[in-house]
C-alpha cells in the first residue's frame, strides 16, 4: 500500500551544512528536522509533567514515522525505561546529545504493545541499523510510536536536545530552524522520483518544476503538496516522449518542455542528504513525459 504524505518543500533548499556549530551551545544550525513527513508540534517545553518539567518537545506525527540523525554521530539504544519505552540516543559529532523518546512497540497498527524494543522486531529502530552504529545526517534511525508512559496518548516523538552532553536545551527554535528531509531510506540506496507537475522553465542542461505529486521509488511513498519548485540537471541522454509518439533527445526539445504539464522520471541516485533534501540538481531527468 502506497503512504500519502502532505510534506512542504519550503525548508528544503535551505543550508544543509549541519556540521557546523551554532550559537547554543555547540548545536548545529540548522539540524536536519527529526520526522519525515507530516508532524505537528508546540513550545511545550517546559509544561509541568507528572515526573517534573517536561525536558523536550513533542513532535506528532502519524504511527510508524520514520525518525532520522538531526547529524551525524553514534547511536545508543535504550530499552529498559519502563517511562521512556522504545528510545534511542544520537551522540552527535558537536558533542551534543539528542533522545528520540518512545518509538514504536505496536505490532499492528493499532496500539497492540506487543513488540519488544529490538531492530527489526517491531519496527522501534530500523531495519539493520545496529546499537552503536556510526550514522550520518538524514539516516533513518526508527519508527515514531507511543511506548512507555506514553501508551495512552497519540503517537509522538519526545525529542530532546543536551548541548555538550549536559542539561537539556529547549528544542523548538533549532525545530523551527530544522532542514526538513523528503524521505528516508538506507544510506548509499538507489532512489528515483516520479515528478508530476507543471515546467516552469528549461534550458538545454536544467529545468525547474512546481511539483504537484512526487512518487518515491522503490517505496512506493507518494508526496503531495510539494511547494517549492525542484530544480533537476538535463543530461545528454534525457529523453521527451509526447503523447505516446517516439522519444527523442530533451536537449533539442526545451522550448516544447517551457510551461507544460508534464511527468519526469528521474535518473536513480543515491541516498544522500543532497538528495533527501532536493538540492538543486541533485536528480538528473530520465525521461519528460507530455500530453498530446
Amino acid at each position: 500500500m502506497r503512504k500519502a504524505l502532505t510534506f512542504g518543500l519550503a525548508a528544503l533548499a535551505a543550508c544543509v551544512a549541519i556540521s557546523s556549530p551554532g550559537a547554543a551551545g555547540g548545536v548545529p544550525n540548522p539540524i536536519i528536522f527529526p520526522v519525515v513527513g507530516p508532524y505537528n508540534y508546540t513550545n511545550d517545553y517546559g509544561d509541568p509533567r507528572a515526573q517534573g518539567s517536561h525536558e523536550g518537545n513533542d513532535v506528532l506525527a502519524p504511527k510508524r514515522s520514520p525518525v532520522v540523525a538531526t547529524e551525524p554521530g553514534r547511536i545508543k539504544f535504550h530499552t529498559t525505561s519502563s517511562r521512556a519505552g522504545c528510545m534511542l540516543y544520537l551522540y552527535g559529532e558537536s558533542g551534543t546529545t539528542y533522545l528520540y523518546i518512545h518509538l514504536n512497540n505496536d505490532v499492528t497498527l493499532g496500539n497492540d504493545n506487543r513488540g519488544k524494543c529490538v531492530a527489526g522486531q517491531n519496527a522501534a529502530y530500523w531495519p539493520g541499523l545496529k546499537d552503536g552504529a556510526k550514522v550520518v545526517a538524514g539516516q533513518a534511525l526508527g519508527y515514531l510510536g507511543n511506548s512507555g508512559d506514553a501508551d495512552s496518548t497519540a503517537p509522538h516523538l519526545h525529542f530532546e536536545i543536551h548541548p555538550n552532553d549536559g542539561g537539556p536545551t529547549n528544542p523548538y527554535p533549532h525545530l523551527n530552524r530544522a532542514t526538513r528531509v523528503l524521505f528516508a531510506a538506507p544510506p548509499g540506496s538507489a532512489v528515483t522520483l516520479s515528478l508530476k507537475g507543471l515546467i516552469l522553465s528549461a534550458t538545454t542542461t536544467s529545468l525547474t518544476m512546481k511539483v504537484a505529486t512526487a512518487t518515491l521509488f522503490p517505496q512506493g511513498t507518494v508526496f503531495l503538496g510539494l511547494k517549492k519548485p525542484i530544480t533537476l540537471e538535463i543530461p545528454p541522454t534525457a529523453l521527451v516522449d509526447v503523447g505516446g509518439s517516439s522519444a527523442g533527445k530533451a536537449s533539442g526539445k526545451v522550448g516544447a518542455v517551457t510551461g507544460r504539464q508534464a511527468i519526469i522520471l528521474t535518473q536513480a541516485e543515491k541516498t544522500r542528504i543532497d538528495t533527501q533534501t532536493a538540492q538543486p540538481g541533485a536528480f538528473s531527468v530520465a525521461r519528460i513525459v507530455l500530453p498530446s
